[in-house]
């Protein structure tokens, strides 16, 4: 495994499978928003608007310079109550920079799944967790290229193939793809988005004009949207943070 990967697969101690789960991804771009202020009250705040069980966030700094050292990933936890993990993905500044993942139960270790990359660009990965309630997780941030998002959408097709059939499962976070684009239209052979309808629109946050963040699952027929939005957070960071409360389905 590369050395700056950090090992990021979670599992997830809830004691009984919830009916309901709320899911948040939100892009923090590192606690810098469209003001040119740092503030990651600001941003907690924003997750805490909604009282999420899972956040898959991306653009997490821990104790790089441009954020004077903080440890974003941690501040976000004692500020929302959730627990915390963090995938660092690269060096930075002399500290990290990668991928948080907030819950509202305590996770167990945690193993990262890197993706396939070009030279020319900075690594990627998707973090893979197992739930108590019986569900899997994946929250990943994609690349700006297509050719490296179609690789990590390949690495994602082996992940979700290596899985029982049938087996419940979630993906969050910022595709940097628009609806009808080659990665989404590779994702969606596998996936379902809980944008039902017209795409909803998260980037840039002053005035979206494309969705970037989404919220997937699968299998279609083990999962029903109560409800999906984009907050009206236009600040805070450069991307709208998306929201939904997905319902897990028995089969009978």
């Amino acid at each position: 495994m590369a050395k700056w990967i950090v090992p990021l697969l979670f599992v997830l101690s809830v004691l009984a499978q919830p009916a309901r789960v709320r899911v948040l991804t939100y892009n923090i771009h590192h606690g810098e928003g469209t003001d040119s202020k740092l503030d990651i009250a600001r941003i907690a705040a924003v997750i805490q608007s909604v009282d999420p069980d899972f956040v898959a966030v991306q653009e997490v700094d821990v104790h790089t310079a441009r954020v004077a050292g903080a440890d974003l990933a941690h501040q976000l936890a004692d500020r929302t109550g959730l627990h915390v993990v963090f995938g660092k993905t690269i060096d930075h500044q002399g500290g990290w920079y990668g991928n948080a993942l907030l819950s509202r139960w305590p996770l167990h270790g945690f193993v990262n799944h890197p993706f396939p990359f070009t030279t020319k660009r900075e690594p990627r990965a998707v973090i893979e967790g197992l739930t108590g309630g019986g569900f899997r997780l994946f929250a990943t941030h994609l690349d700006i290229t297509e050719p490296d998002r179609l690789l990590a959408t390949a690495r994602l097709a082996e992940l979700v193939a290596a899985q029982p059939a049938g087996l419940p499962m979630i993906l969050a976070g910022d595709l940097n793809a628009p609806p009808g684009s080659t990665t989404m239209n590779a994702l969606l052979q596998n996936w379902s988005s809980a944008a039902l309808e017209a795409p909803l629109l998260t980037s840039p946050a002053p005035k979206p004009t494309r969705q970037i963040d989404y919220i997937l699952f699968r299998p279609a027929n083990r999962w029903r949207v109560v409800e999906v939005r984009v907050l009206d957070e236009p600040v805070a960071s450069d991307h709208r943070p998306l929201f939904a409360v997905l319902e897990l389905v028995e089969i009978k």
